[in-house]
């Protein structure tokens, strides 16, 4: 099983989260953090950011990222948007 953690920060303090998951075997790690991206983003009313080279860079490092205002089209009224792999197929 594949499961992604997405967190809303706004000054420091945990504002929302949720945990999606994906059980497709046939995906690639790739398709599976795009679609967890999504599912985060449709579960938090959000629209989907951007990525970033540097968000790619340290994504493939520790497996988890931040996405700020810059990230976004839309205006938001929080921080950050932080994703990271919880746990990933064996």
């Amino acid at each position: 099983m594949f499961r992604m953690w997405g967190k809303i920060w706004k000054e420091n303090h945990l504002m929302q989260d949720v945990v999606v998951t994906n059980e497709d075997r046939e995906l690639n790690r790739t398709r599976k953090v795009l679609h967890g991206l999504n599912e985060i983003c449709s579960a938090l009313d959000l629209s989907v950011p951007i990525w970033l080279d540097a968000n790619i860079t340290e994504f493939q490092k520790v497996s988890k990222t931040r996405f700020c205002a810059d990230h976004f089209i839309e205006q938001i009224d929080f921080d950050a948007l932080e994703i990271q792999v919880i746990e990933e197929d064996d």
